[in-house]
């Protein structure tokens, strides 16, 4: 194979793998590389240091061991001919299997690596224009440097120690390449959570609420005094919050007087309170109920002048249900 056809081939393929940003580093993946390295020859073999220049792909068996296939080709190798010490221009080829282990994560950023494999290196031109043959060992370190998952540049060294010749030399060189088809880089692990669920468990408790009225009135009157509108306003309230109620008004007397003329009188003055809840304050006539019942169920002593006064009122009460829902842990 000649050097432009090597050449073509790895840069027509760094050319087209470039295009393909999906791509990702790891098990799976393929790299190729072009690359240029100098060659130091063993004294022994009377040839001048030269170049080697070629491409190599490589093959991941997992996130950090690749499986390496190069070939290059020598330039500027002379050899000292054993012929009246005569130069021959000395080429030749070298192919190389090497197995590589990266270190650290894949991704971009800085992956060192050491190599270990078998190689061919076939010359001519070489000791009376013959071609020297040579199957080597050789063992290698260096370093990748990823600008992206799939573009980087690597630097490294290699000994070579063949089984023919017993010679040992060595390699510096640089390259540049792509890396492509590998499988998307593992999610971080995440601690599952357990959702647990909270049960919660409700009460419904129905309350009993109840408003109260009692209405004084001035000796021998039917008439709602003035600071007892507030007491009204509030049962009145209270109906209109509950719609579901009706009370009844029950009016009262103390023991002055004639019976018959106090039941009369107890009767007004449950109208009275009854007119002011409908007439003022809006609440249908057809909830409540005025009954009037004289000078019966005395609360205090009618024989005082302050138990007449306690007596002589209108009492009412209203009660509903309320249902409250309650959280119970």
């Amino acid at each position: 194979m000649k050097l432009k056809s090597t050449l073509g081939l790895a840069i027509g393929s760094l050319l087209a793998a470039s295009s393909f940003g999906v791509f990702a580093q790891g098990q799976g993946a393929v790299e190729g590389e072009v690359f240029a390295k100098r060659y130091f020859t063993d004294s022994y073999r009377k040839m001048d240091n030269g170049n080697l220049y070629g491409g190599s792909v490589g093959y991941f068996l997992t996130d950090d061991v690749s499986l390496n296939l190069s070939y290059g080709e020598y330039k500027r190798l002379n050899h000292d001919s054993f012929e009246a010490h005569k130069s021959r221009k000395a080429n030749g080829s070298l192919s190389s299997l090497d197995a590589v282990y990266h270190f650290g994560e894949p991704g971009v950023g800085l992956r060192p690596f050491i190599s270990a494999g078998m190689g061919h290196q076939s010359l001519n031109q070489v000791d009376r224009g013959g071609r020297d043959r040579t199957t080597f060992a050789n063992i290698g370190a260096g370093a990748k440097y990823y600008f992206t998952e799939n573009l980087f540049a690597k630097a490294s060294v290699e000994g070579v120690h063949g089984f023919d010749n017993h010679q040992s030399e060595w390699m510096a060189g640089v390259g540049v390449g792509v890396n492509f088809g590998g499988k998307p880089a593992a999610a971080p692990y995440v601690e599952p959570v357990e959702v647990v669920e909270e049960v919660v468990y409700e009460e419904v408790i129905t309350e009993e609420v109840r408003v109260e009225l009692d209405v004084k009135f001035d000796f021998d009157k039917a008439d709602v005094k003035q600071d007892s509108y507030s007491d009204i306003e509030n049962l009145a309230e209270f109906m209109k919050q509950f719609p579901q109620t009706a009370t009844t008004v029950e009016g009262y007397t103390d023991s002055t007087g004639n019976p018959a003329y106090n039941q009369k009188l107890s009767e007004r003055r449950a109208d009275a309170v009854r007119n002011v809840l409908v007439n003022q304050y809006g609440v249908a006539a057809d909830r409540i109920n005025a009954v009037g019942y004289g000078e019966s169920n005395p609360v205090a002593d009618n024989a005082t002048s302050e138990g007449r006064a306690i007596n002589r009122r209108v009492e009412a009460s209203v009660e509903a249900q309320i249902e409250e829902v309650i959280v119970v842990e």
